[in-house]
């Protein structure tokens, strides 16, 4: 039940959800609008961006040999062509703190959130974005190329794609034990003055946006830091047709997965990120026994296999760079974690490429609309206190990840 020698063991966090104080970003912004839905703002979210020494020393204690977080694009460069050097080298500290714990750092470049400045120009829906985001990543790995051994571009670079279609598909929750999606995200997001943030770009210009940033930030990284590994992560669902469905399945597979490849061929890697899976057809709920999870989705540890095994067709090395599941019983974010690592193993042993398993996240976060009410994380945050409280999954994920096998 082993794993390659050099399989990556890691866990995720984006600077949003875990650094804390935001300000200069659109997503602070929107959190912060008269009327917003957001359950809550960021606010001091996990103190990372402080406390990053000791969270890596944690994760290093734990066995993890990789750590996935993002660089701020809106610290990085808080007002256009101004790039500021106290941030540069807050994330050069941070690349060294990995590098020091003996964890291979991987960075991602936009994780969801932009300068506030950015829809003003607008935002991932206008046609400046993709060469601004290329000088921005220029600038980073330029100065911080060295450190960096892998880069993602922009985590979920389909998820406007999925977003717009949740909001198609899902009604309004009937119970306050959700937090706002469907119709009432839709009604505040787009109202906004703010509309063309990453994750709300529903416009028709928004993937081709999206794709020509990930071809212009790797052409840039290239050229500084030709050492880096480069790829993209892709938002995949599994999706099960009933009878009757199947076109359906092919047709969003094709808009979530197939219509990246030209965007993504030549990439070093591509990350795979799975909650769930998708039923399709008649009876596409899923079952009423179903377990759901705190974002509301079923538990579904197997879907990961299974999106692996059609993301195989890229022909690209496959990291799975966020897989997990909200819930406040950690037992079953133990037997998701066991499910779906057995998966992966299963896709090892059948010949597919996959390099690496990244559990999302390693903090409890912030996440997005729904506040910090779902618990992802591998460790508990008091936020009164930014005390750290190891879970036991993360002693069982870390177990694997020290003796590299699921045995």
């Amino acid at each position: 039940m082993g794993f390659p020698d050099d399989f990556l063991w890691g866990t995720a966090t984006a600077g949003h959800q875990v650094e804390g104080n935001n300000t200069a970003s659109d997503f602070w912004a929107l959190e912060h609008t008269p009327g917003s839905r957001f359950a809550e703002p960021s606010g001091d979210a996990c103190d990372h961006y402080r406390l990053y020494r000791e969270d890596i020393a944690l994760l290093k204690e734990l066995g993890f040999t990789s750590y996935r977080f993002s660089i701020e694009w809106s610290r990085v460069e808080p007002e256009p062509g101004f790039v500021s050097r106290a941030a540069i080298e807050h994330y050069r500290d941070v690349l060294k703190a990995c590098h020091e714990a003996g964890l291979t750092p991987m960075v991602t470049l936009h994780h969801f959130t932009s300068p506030k400045w950015l829809p003003d120009l607008g935002g991932w829906e206008g046609d400046e974005t993709p060469e601004r985001f290329a000088a921005y990543c220029r600038v980073v790995l330029a100065e911080l190329g060295q450190l960096i051994p892998y880069a993602v571009t922009i985590n979920e670079a389909n998820i406007a794609v999925l977003t717009r279609r949740m909001i198609a598909d899902r009604p309004a929750p009937d119970t306050t034990e959700q937090a706002p999606v469907g119709a009432d995200v839709a009604d505040a997001l787009l109202g906004s003055d703010l509309p063309k943030v990453f994750l709300f770009a529903f416009g028709e210009a928004g993937p081709d946006i999206a794709k020509r940033a990930h071809v212009l930030a790797r052409q840039a990284i290239r050229e500084v830091s030709p050492t880096t590994k480069v790829g993209v992560t892709l938002a995949l669902q599994d999706y099960q047709p009933e009878p009757g469905a199947e076109e359906t399945a092919r047709e969003r597979w094709a808009e979530d997965f197939d219509d990246f490849l030209p965007s993504i061929d030549g990439d070093d890697f591509l990350g795979v990120q799975n909650y769930t899976r998708a039923r399709l057809g008649e009876g596409h709920a899923p079952p009423e026994d179903a377990e759901r999870t705190q974002m509301g989705y079923e538990f579904y540890p197997q879907a990961l296999e299974n999106v692996l095994r059609h993301a195989a067709t890229a022909g690209l090395p496959l990291i799975v760079t966020e897989n997990g599941v909200a819930t406040s019983d950690d037992t079953r974010r133990v037997e998701f974690i066991r499910q779906a690592t057995e998966g992966v193993h299963r896709c090892l042993a059948d010949g597919v490429d996959v390099r690496g398993y990244f559990y999302w996240s390693a903090l409890d976060n912030y996440e997005w609309m729904f506040g910090y009410r779902p618990k992802f994380g591998l460790i508990a945050v008091d936020r009164a206190t930014q005390r750290r409280t190891v879970k036991d999954s993360a002693h069982f994920l870390g177990a694997i990840a020290k003796r590299n096998s699921l045995t």
